[in-house]
């Protein structure tokens, strides 16, 4: 009798245990993924700024995917061999630190990632944007976007509240967050770009476009506008730095010049006494 409550209980244990493994993940975790991690990684979609997270426990042990995530910069300049991998793949591009995340909550995105990759396809698979070409009126709505001539309908700031842009001139935008001139092709195109605007990861932006996200088409909009940026922001870089030779030739000269004019006539103050002196002596010889 005892043996054989033993076995019930065994089996008991074991299909509960297995119902837990195969439990889903809380509806948080995937609010939490999609705000703080979608914007750099899929789960089977491919790679973007950060790598393609399916199966990424058969590439790595879970503790060192954890440490990786509460110290990202902390374990790739350490000189941990596979965190400087990760950070070449990403052309140079820190995992950015989120604040909020610790251990406890790290496991649970790591059990999110374990679980969506054994689905046939993950929900974080990938954006589903349009893939249409990007046109003249994409790129004009997006310069109105940015600027704030045009406003986002879910009420988003306009991008040049902390934004600016090489060609927009001095006061053409904020300084609060970075120059976005090259962020085209320092995401690496298209793909990256969109899911980066669709879910910004940063600590300033992550909180505010939470609650206010962009549209697809907006998406696209800022898309085709940054890579018009980026690719003018290339030609007037190269414009300004002619431009910053000959203004510094012409600089050159003009202070040589001024000098010149300047010393000339210290030059001769000096030098006529010591001439009519010499001359004066020799007069009396």
């Amino acid at each position: 009798m005892f043996a054989h409550r033993q076995i019930i209980l065994i089996a008991a244990l074991i299909v509960g245990g297995g119902q837990a493994l195969g439990q889903a993940p809380s509806e948080d975790s995937y609010d939490y993924f999609r705000l703080n991690c979608s914007s750099c990684h899929t789960i089977g979609g491919g790679d973007l700024v950060g790598p393609d997270l399916k199966g990424v426990l058969d590439r790595q042990e879970r503790d060192w995917l954890i440490d990786f995530m509460l110290d990202p910069a902390g374990t790739i300049d350490g000189g941990d061999a596979y965190a400087q991998e990760i950070f070449r793949a990403a052309k140079g591009q820190y995992m950015t630190k989120i604040p909020s995340l610790d251990r406890a909550k790290a496991g649970a995105m790591m059990d999110l990632i374990t679980h969506e990759s054994g689905l046939e396809k993950s929900v974080f698979a990938g954006m589903q944007l349009s893939d249409r070409p990007l046109t003249r009126d994409d790129e004009k709505l997006g310069r109105k976007l940015f600027l704030g001539q045009a406003e986002f309908a879910a009420g988003g700031p306009a991008c040049n509240s902390c934004h600016t842009l090489v060609d927009l001139g001095g006061f053409g935008g904020g300084r609060l967050g970075p120059d976005l001139t090259s962020a085209y092709s320092r995401l690496d195109g298209r793909k990256a770009l969109s899911a980066w605007l669709s879910a910004p990861p940063s600590e300033v932006m992550s909180p505010v476009f939470a609650d206010h996200p962009l549209e697809g088409d907006e998406v696209l909009a800022l898309v085709a506008f940054l890579k018009h940026a980026a690719a003018s922001g290339e030609m007037e870089a190269e414009s300004l730095t002619m431009d910053f030779l000959l203004a510094s030739f012409a600089g050159a000269a003009l202070v040589l010049i001024l000098l010149d004019l300047a010393w000339r006539k210290r030059y001769r103050a000096t030098r006529r006494p010591l001439l009519n002196r010499t001359r004066a002596g020799k007069a009396t010889r």
